[in-house]
């Protein structure tokens, strides 16, 4: 996606050659018309799955999340990091180690907002090790709901997670691949290119 890789080379910080920081556009402050766009590109994507749910983690999977719901008129449904008050029984539970953060978080879900009849698009911001959407994916299957795709805002694909979920046979739709982040400077994957 164009728009969203000039984005990253604009805005995006390299800390590490492990870590991209973006802040300013997706996971602290919101550029809506970005978040829109992306919306209407995993909707395209997955047009031909009959999608019911677009289900996602708070919080920063929630502005494309939204905007993805929006297009296939169908609900969101986040999955808490945090306990609430309100939610304690009847729930789906899933621990999820962050790569950025450095913790593991257990996440939930009511019940009853997941079906067995329900076609689930899970989006996420980052794909690094596959860890959030492996977690996802296995609420949607204790539900006894079929995942039909992964849509994935940003990939570094030089860690393992793609190759995780592709093994796993879940179909993985990511708008920009990330090759490389060393010397400070971001390196796409090139479209229709695969990384050996």
């Amino acid at each position: 996606m164009k728009l969203l890789q000039e984005t990253v080379l604009r805005e995006g910080i390299v800390l590490s050659d492990q870590v991209l920081k973006v802040d300013a556009f997706l996971n602290h402050q919101i550029d809506p018309g970005l978040m829109l766009a992306i919306g209407k590109q995993f909707a395209e994507l997955f047009a031909a799955e009959k999608i019911t749910k677009v289900l996602t983690i708070e919080s920063s999977g929630i502005a494309p999340g939204i905007m993805t719901a929006m297009q296939l008129e169908v609900p969101l449904l986040f999955a808490r990091k945090h306990k609430s008050l309100t939610l304690t029984s009847d729930i789906y539970t899933e621990t999820v180690y962050s790569f950025t953060k450095q913790v593991s978080n257990e996440i939930t879900i009511s019940k009853k907002f997941l079906q067995p009849s329900d076609s689930v698009l899970i989006i996420d911001d980052f794909l690094a090790h596959g860890e959030a959407a492996f977690g996802l994916a296995r609420i949607v299957e204790q539900a006894g709901a079929r995942v039909a795709g992964i849509g994935i805002v940003i990939e570094k694909s030089f860690q393992s997670g793609r190759q995780k979920l592709d093994d796993a046979g879940y179909r993985v739709e990511s708008l920009v691949r990330v090759a490389s982040l060393s010397g400070g400077r971001v390196a796409f994957v090139e479209q229709g290119a695969e990384l050996a």
